[in-house]
């Protein structure tokens, strides 16, 4: 249907997430009408972020060097560890302003149906990076999800049978702000009751 370098970026396109055929589609279009400045613009930028990107050789956030700028930020506190299982979720922390560590990416959630197992994700480098550091909390904060709840579990065990000292705590779930109770469901409202906290 249409010539094969275009169909090429269609086919491109829709392997992104969240883009089906029809917006894989309306975006190679608009990259034909885009002056050559902007399009080579995009197709540089994706190159450079391929070459240039990597993984913190600490924590396994993105990192342009080998330590990111968390790892390299000496005012944060490297004894409390936030564990997340993307990238993208030390994005979320940070914009809240109140995490003052260091983190932890697993680089995905425990997920035995998909054949993620433990020693697939950078959960033996947790641990060792918890006794060479010297760390007293770590912060699990993988997503409220089946897979997120099980990585949660098997992470905390695993600390716990390292160490006595160490302080591993989890993230509160509840009810967000502004909602209506009649609108919760009951998980949410129950884990929001268990984690009731004084006022």
């Amino acid at each position: 249907m249409y010539a094969p370098p275009v169909q090429r970026l269609i086919t491109e396109l829709s392997k992104l997430p969240g883009v089906g055929g029809r917006t894989a589609q309306r975006l190679a279009f608009h990259l034909l009408r885009a002056s050559d400045e902007d399009a080579l613009g995009l197709a540089e930028a994706i190159r450079e972020v391929k070459q240039r990107i990597g993984l913190c050789e600490v924590c396994f956030n993105l990192a342009d060097g080998p330590i990111c700028r968390i790892c390299a930020d000496e005012r944060r506190d490297a004894g409390l560890i936030c564990v997340v299982e993307e990238p993208s979720d030390v994005v979320s922390i940070e914009r809240t302003h109140e995490f003052l560590g260091r983190y932890h990416v697993l680089g995905g959630a425990l997920s035995p149906i998909d054949g993620v197992d433990p020693e697939d994700l950078k959960i033996a480098e947790l641990y060792e990076r918890v006794e060479r550091d010297e760390v007293r909390e770590v912060v699990i904060a993988t997503n409220p999800t089946t897979t997120g709840e099980a990585t949660a579990l098997h992470i905390a065990e695993g600390l716990r049978a390292r160490t006595s000292e160490l302080s591993v705590t989890r993230l509160a779930s509840g009810l967000p702000v502004g909602a209506d109770l009649e609108y919760a469901d009951e998980l949410t409202l129950g884990r929001a009751l268990a984690g009731r906290r004084a006022v």
